[in-house]
C-alpha cells in the first residue's frame, strides 16, 4: 500500500486545510477574532464525499483509503484489524484522516450481498464492487448497502433497502449511537445526508457499451480500470508507462457519458505517472495503480 508522501507532488494541491473563524463579541462591544482550526467540529465524516462537495477530486492516500480485497484473501477479521489500525489515524477534529472504502472479491453478477453487509458492519465508509456490467447489477449494490425505509426519514425510500441490522463495530468506529447511525449510514448523494459511497467499477467492454444505462442507477461514482479492460479486448496487459489505445478510448467514451450527467461521480484508477493527466480530464474520483 503506498502512502501519501509516494504521490505526486501535485496531487496534495487537492487536499484543502480547513480552517475556521471565530468571531466573538466581548462585553464592552469590542470585536475579537481569531482563526482556529476546530472553531466547529465538521459534520461530515467522509472525507470523500467531503471532498467532491467542496468542489475537490478525492484522491486516495488524500482523502480515502484503498482497502482491497479483492486480490487479497478476503477476511473480515483483516478488514476489522485495518479499521481499527486507522481509528488511531485520526484529525485533531476528530475525523479518520483518511476514508476507508473496501473493494470486496465479489462481482456484479454474483451473490455481493452479505460482504457488503459485513463490510459496512465493521464501519467502513463505503464499498466498491468489481465488474458492474448492467445497470440492474448497480441498483442491486445501492439495495445492499441500504437500510429498508424508516417512517421517521425523508430519504428517498427507493430503490429499497435490504441491509439486515447489527452495525455495532460501525457504531463505536463512526462514535454513534444506533439512531444517528442508522439516519447516517445511507447512499450519498442519493440522500444527501449519508455518508455511505458506493463505487462501481467499470472493467469490460459490456460495462462501456452499457454506461448510459449504469450512470441511470443511484450509486455514489463510477471507476474505470485499465488492467480488465484490456484483458476483456483481448489485448493482454498493458504496457509499461502506458494503456493500449483502445483502453484509453474506452476510458474516454466513459468520461463523456459520465460527464454529460451531474450526479453520478466519475472515477477511474490508472498508473501513477497519469496521475495529473487524469485529474486534468475531470475523473473526480481516483485511484493511483
Amino acid at each position: 500500500m503506498m502512502n501519501a508522501d509516494s504521490m505526486h507532488v501535485g496531487v496534495t494541491a487537492w487536499l484543502r486545510l480547513g480552517r475556521g473563524l471565530a468571531v466573538c463579541v466581548v462585553a464592552l462591544g469590542a470585536l475579537c477574532a481569531s482563526t482556529s482550526a476546530h472553531a466547529q467540529a465538521p459534520t461530515r465524516l467522509n472525507k470523500v464525499i467531503d471532498a467532491i462537495e467542496n468542489g475537490q477530486a478525492a484522491v486516495a492516500n488524500v482523502h480515502w483509503r484503498f482497502v482491497d480485497m479483492e486480490h487479497s484473501p478476503f477476511s473480515g477479521e483483516l478488514v476489522q484489524s485495518v479499521l481499527a489500525e486507522m481509528d488511531k489515524d485520526r484529525d485533531p477534529d476528530g475525523r479518520m484522516r483518511l476514508a476507508p472504502l473496501v473493494r470486496i472479491p465479489q462481482e456484479g453478477d454474483e451473490d455481493f450481498k452479505w460482504a457488503v453487509k459485513q463490510v459496512l458492519d465493521i464501519g467502513g465508509y463505503g464499498v466498491i464492487l468489481p465488474h458492474v456490467d448492467t445497470k440492474e447489477e448497480a441498483v442491486r449494490f445501492v439495495r445492499s448497502m441500504r437500510y429498508p425505509p424508516q417512517k421517521s426519514s425523508s430519504a428517498p425510500a427507493e430503490p429499497r433497502g435490504e441491509r439486515g441490522w447489527g452495525p455495532g463495530g460501525a457504531m463505536r468506529l463512526w462514535g454513534m449511537g444506533g439512531a444517528e447511525y442508522a439516519a447516517k449510514a445511507d447512499v450519498w448523494p442519493l440522500n444527501p445526508d449519508g455518508e455511505l459511497f458506493a463505487v462501481a467499477m467499470i472493467e469490460s467492454q459490456e460495462a462501456v457499451d452499457n454506461i448510459h444505462e449504469i450512470l441511470e442507477a443511484p450509486i455514489s461514482a463510477i471507476m474505470v480500470i485499465p488492467g480488465d479492460m484490456a484483458m476483456d479486448l483481448g489485448l493482454g496487459p498493458n504496457p509499461s508507462e502506458r494503456n493500449h489505445p483502445e483502453v484509453d478510448a474506452n476510458f474516454d467514451t466513459v468520461l463523456k457519458a459520465c460527464q454529460a450527467q451531474t450526479r453520478v461521480i466519475c472515477g477511474a484508477g490508472d498508473g501513477r505517472v497519469r496521475t495529473e493527466q487524469r485529474l486534468a480530464e475531470g475523473w473526480m474520483f481516483f485511484l493511483p495503480l
